[in-house]
């Protein structure tokens, strides 16, 4: 049984590929990624596209994953305008002064004991669930972190990747 795919997914399909790149770039900002998720289309549904994502994200260097984590603000600060990270980051949207100033400390120490932006795919988190996890996340030695880094990456481009293939009119503004 085939699906027929959505109309999103046609555009991604069958668009230029400047402008499919360019909407890839805003799911996952390696380029790395961008051109192994190109060069797979077209893709039969959104399962295929998870799919060839996800190698994408597996097949992702060091330099590659320090690209795509810099689009990531920190988890609390939001990026000013951007609707995804306000969308992905609603479950700190309520949280106390007391918690945020929690985030910011954690947020600051993980900076400091990997070198990167702590990354996870806060949709559906607590502010509560997304300081726990940084918490237990500080304790990882770096290659388990690295790991725990590409599973977060990857569940947020399939999110994101979603929203994109299910779009109504094409690509999304």
């Amino acid at each position: 049984m085939t699906s027929t795919p959505t109309t999103g997914l046609t555009w991604l399909n069958t668009a230029e590929a400047d402008d499919v790149r360019a909407a890839l770039r805003e799911v996952c900002a390696s380029s790395a990624w961008v051109g192994g998720v190109l060069a797979r289309r077209p893709y039969a549904d959104t399962a295929a596209l998870h799919r060839a994502a996800d190698t994408a994200v597996a097949g992702l260097g060091a330099d590659d994953l320090a690209e795509a984590m810099a689009a990531h603000p920190p988890i609390g600060r939001p990026k000013p305008g951007d609707p995804a990270s306000t969308r992905e980051q609603r479950g700190m949207a309520g949280a106390s002064e007391e918690l945020r100033a929690e985030m910011l400390e954690l947020n600051l120490a993980y900076q400091e004991r990997f070198g990167h932006v702590f990354l996870i795919c806060a949709t559906g988190l607590t502010g509560e669930q997304m300081r726990d996890a940084v918490r237990e996340r500080l304790g990882n030695p770096p290659e388990r972190e690295w790991e725990a880094v590409r599973s977060e990456l990857s569940k947020i481009n399939r999110i994101r990747l979603t929203r994109l293939a299910d779009a109504p009119e094409g690509a999304p503004s």
